[in-house]
């Protein structure tokens, strides 16, 4: 075997290896800067809820202009989908996301069924969050920057979760699979993945805000 066959072998191997404490230690403390960043716009958004529960027409710091409105926003149906304001479900999940990302920074490893839970959870949390931004832009009619700054924190929150999951095997997929997503994630195409998806939102937020008054 020649030295460009058996530096092959190296990077195949490497690439098929598990987690590093890097790798915990990037992807954990990228999942608590976001979840803390999270907590304190759910935080800012709940206690807006209340001050417009108190006086509808109330003037909110972040209603800046007709497109950035969050007391537009805030009044509307969508913001209480469960029948109370929708940033007190931020409050709830964010310090479990924290507690995992500062546990697992210390080294402790849950269970697999755990963190496929948690996974599996904040995506329905993930899906959530732009759905309201779907409702924001093309039938409320306004954004929120908080609302923004908590669906921006989850896709990152939820990104290092599901990559720390590709690389401990944690998803109950074929052990061909598991090879190829790994690859996948050690190659650079899942953050990759992650900025194309946030470059498509931004352009359609162009699209509808900015293009139109220029045209």
């Amino acid at each position: 075997m020649d030295t460009r066959d058996r530096d092959a072998d190296d990077y195949a191997d490497s690439v098929l290896d598990g987690p590093t404490p890097r790798d915990r230690h990037l992807l954990f403390g990228e999942m608590l800067v976001f979840a803390i960043i999270s907590l304190v716009a759910s935080f800012v958004l709940s206690y807006d809820a209340v001050l417009l529960a108190a006086n509808p027409d109330v003037a909110l710091a972040c209603s800046i202009n007709s497109v950035f409105d969050c007391a537009e926003v805030g009044r509307s149906w969508q913001a209480q989908v469960f029948g109370f304001p929708n940033a007190f479900l931020g409050l709830i999940s964010e310090p479990v996301v924290m507690t995992i990302a500062v546990a697992s920074l210390a080294g402790v490893r849950f269970p697999r069924w755990f963190m496929m839970t948690a996974n599996a959870v904040y995506l329905l949390g993930v899906i959530f969050a732009y759905w309201l931004l779907y409702q924001s832009t093309f039938e409320i009619g306004a954004l929120c920057p908080w609302c923004i700054t908590v669906t921006i924190a989850t896709t990152f929150v939820f990104y290092s979760m599901t990559y720390w999951n590709i690389l401990e095997g944690n998803i109950p997929w074929s052990a061909e699979t598991q090879a190829k997503a790994l690859r996948f994630a050690r190659g650079g195409w899942l953050t990759i993945a992650l900025i194309a998806w946030l470059a498509i939102v931004v352009v359609m937020e162009v699209a509808v805000w900015v293009l139109p008054p220029l045209g």
